[in-house]
């Protein structure tokens, strides 16, 4: 007969699941993918290597979970800003001042998430995550076109365009854990002049 866990053991699988990959972000937002060893994600969550083990192959397999869990969050809420907003001025300034805000906010974490040296397999989830974030900014320009407060332009190139150059600007800043003052308006000067956006009234 198969052996089926009963409710209280999944529960307390679930439980020790959660706390490694709590573990593994807090070590991720303090030092980086360097930090996230599996011992380290270990004593960190209080529980034995082996139990890290049990939930993940290895570091490759609970860092990318990690990722997909972090960017997640960080793709929905750049979407929510956007959704917030009518005009395409104004949902361009949400999309860059929602990323770049809460990129700064963690300037440890995302620059691990942005730029940091990963595994291959992470590196692919990376692309995977930046398509998400253009995806959004493709949907802003394409219904600008449309509408015709957008000039004629190919949504999906200059998306990609515009999420790379937000990124790059911000890996210097990320890995210095300073900012600028003027860093955030020029971003948003300089995503709505890529996109060819009126100026808000």
């Amino acid at each position: 007969m198969p052996y089926r866990r009963t409710p209280a053991i999944q529960a307390r699988l679930d439980e020790q699941r959660l706390a490694i990959l709590d573990a593994a972000v807090a070590l991720l937002a303090e030092q980086g993918y360097a930090g996230c060893a599996v011992a380290s994600v270990a004593a960190r969550a209080g529980v034995a290597a082996g139990t890290v083990y049990r939930h993940f192959d290895g570091k490759t397999a609970l860092t990318g979970e990690v990722f997909r869990a972090v960017v997640s969050r960080e793709v929905a809420a750049v979407a929510a800003a956007v959704a917030a907003e009518s005009g395409v001025a104004e949902q361009t300034a949400a999309f860059v001042e929602t990323f770049a805000r809460r990129a700064m906010k963690s300037p440890r974490l995302a620059y691990a998430l942005l730029a940091e040296p990963v595994d291959p397999t992470v590196d692919a989830l990376r692309l995977q995550f930046r398509l998400s974030f253009r995806d959004i900014m493709a949907g802003v320009i394409a219904d600008g076109v449309a509408r015709g407060t957008l000039p004629p332009q190919n949504p999906p190139l200059v998306a990609a365009a515009l999420v790379g150059a937000i990124g790059e600007a911000l890996v210097g800043p990320l890995a210095g854990g300073t900012e600028e003052p003027d860093t955030l308006p020029t971003l948003i000067q300089f995503a709505r002049r890529a996109v060819g956006a009126p100026s808000p009234r």
